[in-house]
């Protein structure tokens, strides 16, 4: 049931789907993702870290996707540089429930805990396109 709700973007915040063309296939893929929210920008983290599929994807297609939340909306995905990312993965590990048993660090852990692991977690601005 939830792949059908995921499926048409019909999810409540931080929930969406992204679909980014395949790298092989060149057809669009579709997967549940969470958003997370910090100081007025949205991120997408992968918690699996480098190694996923939609990471490889996104990257292939240069960093363009399409968001589905209610509607389609054309992105960029820009890639933030590793020293920025140890607050975005803290958050998204708090909003992310289901993320935190692939990060290794407690939520409410400092900074610099996020910081040590920065380097194997992949993290997105998503950028509306008009």
């Amino acid at each position: 049931m939830w792949a059908r709700v995921f499926a048409t973007g019909r999810t409540p915040w931080p929930v969406a789907t992204l679909e980014v063309i395949g790298r092989k296939s060149g057809k669009p893929v579709r997967l549940p993702i969470i958003i997370a929210d910090l100081e007025g920008e949205r991120y997408l983290v992968s918690m699996l870290g480098e190694d996923t599929n939609w990471v490889r994807n996104v990257r292939a297609a240069e960093h363009r996707a399409v968001l589905l939340q209610r509607d389609r909306t054309a992105v960029r995905l820009d890639e933030v540089p590793v020293a920025h990312r140890a607050p975005i993965i803290k958050r998204y590990c708090k909003v992310a429930t289901s993320g935190r048993v692939h990060i290794p660090v407690d939520p409410n852990a400092p900074i610099a805990a996020f910081e040590a692991i920065a380097t194997g977690y992949p993290v997105f601005r998503i950028v509306p396109q008009a």
